[in-house]
This record gives structure tokens, C-alpha cells and sequence, in this order.
């Protein structure tokens, strides 16, 4: 029998930063467009996702790739991955 453990993968989502105003929590906004499964018409869907950033290093603008993790407080359950790019 084979006892190896399998791990599940973690999602990751890219976003835009829309928020930095709480200690060490940033809000992500993340579009994705979806095919309405009648009409075969997409449609643009954005959620607000909460993350952990542990530096501060995040400004409103930036686009950031965030990582699931375990839920950090009440609405907190993604970490900030890395900074893919700065807002001008």
C-alpha cells in the first residue's frame, strides 16, 4: 500500500490592489470573465478578496498575484504571493 501523502494544491489568484488603509491587510480585486451558460455571452465578474501582507510593501494600484492559505482572521484566508507589478 502506498502511504504517500498528496498534497493539495494552492489556489492563486492576480488582482489590483484597492486597498492598504488596514495593518498588514491589503483588498484585492479580481476580474473573470464568465460564459453565461444559456446565452453563450460573457460576462465580467469582480470579488473583493482579503489578504495578509506581512511587509506593508503593497500601494493601491499594484497588481499582485495572492496565495489561499488558512483563515487568518474572520474574512482573511489569502497571503500576498508577490508583486507582479507597481501602479504608477
Amino acid at each position: 500500500m502506498n502511504t504517500e501523502l498528496k498534497q493539495k494544491t494552492k489556489r492563486t489568484e492576480i488582482g489590483v490592489v484597492m486597498s492598504n488603509k488596514a495593518e498588514k491587510t491589503i483588498v484585492v480585486s479580481v476580474n473573470k470573465l464568465e460564459k453565461h451558460p444559456l446565452f453563450k455571452k460573457y460576462i465580467r465578474r469582480r470579488k473583493k478578496m482579503m489578504a495578509h501582507d506581512e511587509q506593508n510593501v503593497c500601494n493601491i494600484g499594484d497588481k499582485v498575484e495572492i496565495i489561499e492559505s488558512r483563515p487568518l482572521s474572520k474574512r482573511k484566508c489569502w497571503q500576498l504571493k508577490q508583486v507582479l507589478e507597481r501602479a504608477v
